[in-house]
């Protein structure tokens, strides 16, 4: 591919960087054409280290010629003869002793022209000292050290190089082991030890390019076998599992060649900017329940997965050969199927499995009975996988199996680890074909970080966790709740299968009901129980949509919840399945102020479900309640009465007595009943600041409002819009800072002052804010949607909007709402990743709910030109 001769030549002439610039992008355009062609990419990643070798050893030569004293090395992935399009070349210039001062003007020379070609280089320059003293200090150098290889120059310098830097100088296998094995761990660490993580690093995550060279690294060192076909001759590699570690790295070869190619530059990220089309170029199409990038990205986590099961296997079977090789072995019996041997679990003989097969699953509750157990041996490991197909339809009905399954589910501890082991194997998605389907499925949104099974065994975890006593202080309800459950492992079954159904098309929730059904069936379990766990798998998504899509201080939206509940042995394990789904949707998701809507709902219902007091009772307790907050701050009966007079009902039924307490206190304080009342407070308990506005209503009062929170960085979470009878507003809003910083006083001062400026009916809106979409938002688009119903209890329309998320959304919505003439009386507002789901409750100018069909249009268009037609608004 590369003329040499002639790149000889072009040192003579005058456009010589050019010539070389020229026959590297020849080159590369070569690689990728011979890619899009469907040649094998093992071929094309060696091509190219071969290519570049010839290109350096030319440049060598014009350079440096034929000097004993100095050697170029590639080491690294280079050394290893592997280069992707845009891959770092590291190269050592090795010498014999301390760089001689007429040899670093050629070396400068030679280094500064591979940049100018178009090259990026890592380079370093030692003598032999140094590397033996730089490897024994950095481990990393010392591997990089391990895969070096000659490109031009002396080869005796090389040698020397290799010779004292060997596992017999430095880093004895022992040390290199445990070193790299750290090294590991802690890399795996900065990912969230996750596989599924939305945007994965394909070269350096857990299960990527880099576990497959921690395996050769250490076959290397330990064994002194060049490749991993190497291991199969010694016994520590199958022939198969070969096949998979070449395929598997091959396919991630693929990606990443792909992937250099798209993005022009060193990228290792699977960004969701470049997913779709990875996926388009590799030749996946969308199909009736998937698209193609999800089907891309499942192959990749399948594919990082079955790589992280071979990983763990062998440096288990590494750990035991170098590690523990001299120790003695203490070998404790279990039953005569299983024992331990040094704190590992393993089979008494080969063929255990074989001959019962039910200890597929009974190793898993073993490991939950003794906590003392640290593993499974890797001889264990891989008899469980070459197993695994045994476990068919005779095996699922058979009782003894069953059994144990329900009896792992029940264990007072270990679920959550064995769960995530039996899945680690491939035992949980060959025991429930199900859960198999969602292994490694994806949805492309900003919503779901994690892949549906990783979600799954999340969720359970999060569940368990509630009966850890010493995690109560997390979520001391959800803890308080989960105690007085009768029967906690129905709670973990609806979190088993909860999703199960996902990526089949249709109703998920019912579809996985059903499958619950027939588990619940084949399992032995009471019909109540059946119908409980069925219910909750068919409702998991209720009570999250009712607290924040609804206005759940409406008495008529408690008593349809409660009835649709039924009970409150219903309604807390709801309750608890609710917070740990959110919570193992996103680390982010299941904010304070969620949390606090789910817990006014479940409060709200338990009353409701005891039938404790009517509406007008329970407006009397808030008030009462308020009362002697006030009371306690001096406030008088009489001043009470008089300021409460006009505020309604509603407003004490949206508010707590404490944010009543509040209002009431800095309204009989103010002078000046004719500038707005702007208040401000950090509320530590859901976690973001309130702001009440009390002013004199007048159209285009809450567009100025949530325009400002815009122009301050300020997001909306909750906006509670009260009118009293005396003309003013009472609005209240929940706002969090889009930083993430925690607002102190001096921020508290500026949105006070801010909204002061701005609020004022001879006021313009604010100019419109310029913040740029996150990256990762501007990757998706949700069409914009409004529908429309009515609340008829309190006789407002019900607006639901879908649309992408964007700086100043609700600034276009409230310029909407004013445009068509009509008052804003409720918000709820929700984000999902890169679009939200907002609800509005307004109504006419009369202060009825919209009637025509004109009215509607209005809202419709106008919403969807402010929102499409202006990206900002």
């Amino acid at each position: 591919m590369l003329d040499i001769p002639a790149l000889s030549n072009a040192f003579q002439q005058d456009n010589t960087i050019k010539l070389f610039r020229t026959a590297l992008h020849d080159a590369h355009e070569t690689l990728a054409q011979r890619f899009h062609s469907g040649t094998p990419v093992d071929e094309l990643v060696h091509h190219r280290a071969q290519l570049i070798d010839q290109l350096l050893a030319c440049i060598w030569d014009h350079f440096i010629g034929n000097d004993e004293q100095l050697t170029l090395v590639a080491v690294g992935g280079y050394g290893r003869g592997e280069l992707h399009p845009r891959s770092d070349i590291d190269i050592l210039i090795l010498c014999k002793k301390n760089l001689p001062d007429a040899h670093k003007e050629p070396i400068e020379h030679f280094i500064t022209f591979l940049w100018d070609i178009g090259l990026e280089v890592g380079q370093s320059v030692r003598s032999v000292d140094e590397c033996v003293a730089q490897a024994g200090k950095e481990i990393t150098i010392a591997t990089n050290l391990m895969e070096a290889r000659l490109i031009s120059g002396a080869e005796s310098l090389y040698q020397a190089m290799r010779d004292a830097t060997g596992p017999g100088k430095l880093w004895p296998s022992r040390d290199f082991f445990t070193a790299k094995w750290a090294e590991q761990i802690a890399r795996h660490e900065k990912f969230n030890d996750a596989i599924s993580n939305l945007e994965p690093n394909i070269k350096e995550g857990p299960g990527g390019l880099r576990d497959i060279q921690m395996i050769g690294w250490v076959a290397k060192r330990h064994f002194g076998t060049d490749t991993l076909f190497g291991l199969i001759e010694r016994g520590f590699l199958t022939e198969n599992e070969y096949q998979t570690l070449t395929e598997d790295q091959n396919f991630l070869w693929k990606i990443r060649f792909c992937l250099h190619l798209i993005s022009a530059r060193k990228e290792e990220r699977l960004l969701f900017e470049h997913q779709r089309e990875l996926a388009s170029q590799l030749g996946y199409q969308d199909s009736e329940h998937h698209l193609a990038v999800e089907r891309f990205m499942k192959d990749y986590y399948r594919t990082v997965t079955a790589l992280t099961r071979l990983n763990e296997m062998l440096l288990q079977l590494f750990r035991e050969a170098i590690l523990c090789a001299d120790e003695r072995a203490t070998i404790t019996p279990l039953n005569k199927r299983f024992q331990v041997r040094n704190d590992y679990i393993e089979t008494t003989h080969d063929d255990v499995f074989s001959h019962y097969p039910f200890a597929l699953l009974e190793i898993f509750l073993l490991l939950e009975q003794h906590q003392e157990i640290r593993g499974v041996t890797a001889a264990t490991i891989r008899r469980i996988r070459n197993h695994l197909h045994l476990i068919n339809d005779a095996f699922r009905n058979d009782l003894s199996c069953r059994g144990l399954f329900m009896e792992i589910l029940r264990q007072p501890q270990g679920i959550t680890h064995q769960l995530r082991r039996m899945n680690r194997f491939g035992v949980l998605a060959a025991y429930l074909p199900a859960f198999g389907k969602i292994v490694g499925l994806m949805q492309f949104d900003l919503f779901h970080v994690y892949t549906v099974d990783e979600h799954t065994l999340m969720v359970i975890r999060n569940v368990r966790r509630f009966s850890i006593q010493r995690h109560a202080h997390e979520f001391p309800l959800c803890n308080k709740i989960h105690s007085t459950l009768p029967k906690p492992e129905t709670l973990y079954i609806a979190a088993l299968f909860h999703d199960i159904a996902k990526g089949r098309g249709g109703d998920h929730a019912a579809l996985g009901a059903a499958d619950t059904v027939s588990f619940c069936a084949d399992h032995s379990m009471s019909q109540y129980d059946t119908g409980l766990v069925a219910w909750l798998v068919k409702n998991h998504l209720l009570m999250s949509s009712t607290a924040q899509r609804k206005d759940i201080s409406d008495p008529d939206v408690i008593n349809l919840f409660a009835e649709t509940v039924g009970d409150a042995l219903h309604l807390d394990y709801l309750f608890l399945l609710t917070i740990a789904d959110i919570q193992g949707t996103s680390p982010t998701l299941l904010t304070d102020w969620k949390r606090s809507l789910l817990c006014d709902l479940y409060h709200a219902t338990r009353r409701a479900l005891k039938n404790q007091m009517s509406e007008t009772r329970h407006v009397a307790s808030i008030k009462t309640a308020a009362r002697a907050l006030l009371a306690e701050q001096g406030f008088c009966a009489t001043l009470i009465a008089s300021l409460w007079e006009s505020w309604g009902d509603d407003y004490f039924l949206r508010h707590s007595p404490k944010e009543i307490a509040w209002h009431t206190q800095s309204i009989a304080r103010s002078n000046d009943d004719e500038q707005p009342l702007i208040e401000v407070r950090q509320d530590t308990e859901r976690g973001g600041v309130e702001v009440f506005v009390y002013a004199k209503e007048y159209p285009g009062l809450f567009t100025q409002t949530v325009a400002t929170f815009d122009q301050i960085g300020l997001s909306i979470a909750d906006a509670r819009i009260i009118t009293a009878t005396n003309g003013h507003t009472l609005n209240s809003y929940m706002v969090h800072e889009e930083s993430s910083n925690a607002a102190d006083a001096e921020r508290c001062a500026e949105i006070v002052a801010q909204l002061k400026q701005q609020l004022s009916p001879s006021s313009p809106l604010p100019l419109p804010v310029k913040r740029r979409q996150q990256r990762r938002v501007r990757c998706f688009s949700t069409p914009t949607k409004v529908t429309f119903g009515l609340d008829e209890r309190n006789q407002r329309t019900i607006v639901e909007l879908t649309a992408s998320d964007r700086p100043g959304l609700l600034t276009c919505v409230g310029k909407a709402l004013l445009h068509c003439d009509t008052h804003l009386q409720n918000a709820k507002i929700t984000t999902f990743g890169s679009h939200v789901e907002d609800v509005f409750f307004i109504t006419d100018a009369s202060n009825q709910p919209l009637r025509s069909e004109e009215q509607f249009d209005c809202v419709r268009s106008t919403i969807k030109q402010y929102l499409d037609e202006n990206q900002q608004c």
